[in-house]
């Protein structure tokens, strides 16, 4: 006969190994490949996950509003802000339990447009600041235009934001106190889109115009130098780090996402990675280890939608 002693240890450790299959099971494994809006019109070019909430949030070009989209595709407004004009990128600090909103007006609007960093409640949504981010160019010159479009914060808590129409990055600190970190001048050429923080002390934006990534390194803003790419990320739009440490440019014109790699802290970059899919998407949000992207349908009344992408 089995020994009953030896049947229970047997049992136990196939528990056991049950409970550490499903707990390395990632966060996304329980979001649906597709996620349909339950209705269009609101054009979300941002998205962020909240991992403190277990949600997804996006941003709103069409009213501002910041909104939830579940995982049936319901679309529930999370933060509501006269201010908030176009929301563009968006960016969960959950170390401070903020959400940081790169509020502008409508790229296509006429008019010199706007630079706004809106800072809320993660969960609340109260509004902790509204930082007038144009004012810290001092002196613009003659036919001056804004727009705020992504942002990402430091560790400390100081934010970043890029302006699409100036060139110019902003440095927002921890006293919702604005400056210029770097201007690349409104006559560059660059495209500044999409931006994030690396933990060994610099900034990584990528211009959809030619497909560059741009490193800034915090301690000598001045110093940028283009990364050196094997291949280009054209209209790259969003950026965010993958659970790999990759690099992922969300292609505003390729239905694609690419993934980069480094191995010289990022003065050269290599292509490892590619997913593809149909219609078009701007930004992707990382989900433990899976990527997914948003399609905010621009051209038509269409529900956007939440792709999971897969390299």
């Amino acid at each position: 006969m089995f020994p009953l002693r030896s049947f229970n240890r047997i049992l136990a450790a196939v528990l056991a190994a049950v409970f550490l299959a499903a707990c390395a099971t990632t966060i996304g494994s329980g979001i649906p490949d597709r996620i349909t809006a339950e209705r269009g019109e609101f054009i979300p070019e941002g998205i962020e996950y909240d991992s403190i909430n277990g949600r997804f949030l996006t941003g709103s070009l069409a009213d501002g509003t910041i909104y939830e989209i579940s995982n049936a595709g319901q679309v529930i407004p999370a933060i509501t802000d006269p201010e908030l004009i176009a929301s563009v990128g968006i960016e969960v600090d959950e170390a401070r339990n903020r959400l940081l909103v790169a509020n502008s007006q409508s790229f296509a609007a006429p008019g010199s447009g706007s630079a706004m960093l809106g800072i809320y409640d993660l969960t609340s949504g109260e509004q902790l600041a509204m930082v007038n981010l144009a004012a810290s160019i001092t002196n613009p010159p003659d036919g001056a235009a804004y727009f705020a479009n992504d942002v990402t914060v430091s560790p400390a808590g100081t934010a970043f934001v890029t302006d699409t129409r100036m060139g110019v990055i902003y440095k927002v600190d921890q006293y919702f106190r604005s400056s210029v970190l770097v201007d690349f001048g409104q006559d560059s050429g660059l495209f500044l889109n999409g931006i994030e923080y690396h933990a060994a002390g610099y900034l990584i934006v990528v211009s959809s115009q030619g497909g560059e990534l741009i490193k800034i390194p915090l301690n000598a803003p001045d110093r940028w130098s283009m990364i050196e790419l094997d291949y280009p990320a054209a209209g790259g739009d969003g950026l965010v780090w993958a659970s790999d440490s990759g690099l992922v440019s969300t292609s505003n014109s390729r239905s694609a996402v690419m993934k980069y790699s480094s191995n010289d802290h990022w003065n050269t970059a290599q292509l490892i990675g590619m997913a593809s899919f149909t219609g078009q998407a701007t930004t992707a949000a990382a989900v433990g280890d899976e990527i997914f992207v948003v399609q905010p349908h621009f051209a038509d009344a269409e529900p956007p939608e939440i792709l999971r992408t897969r390299f």
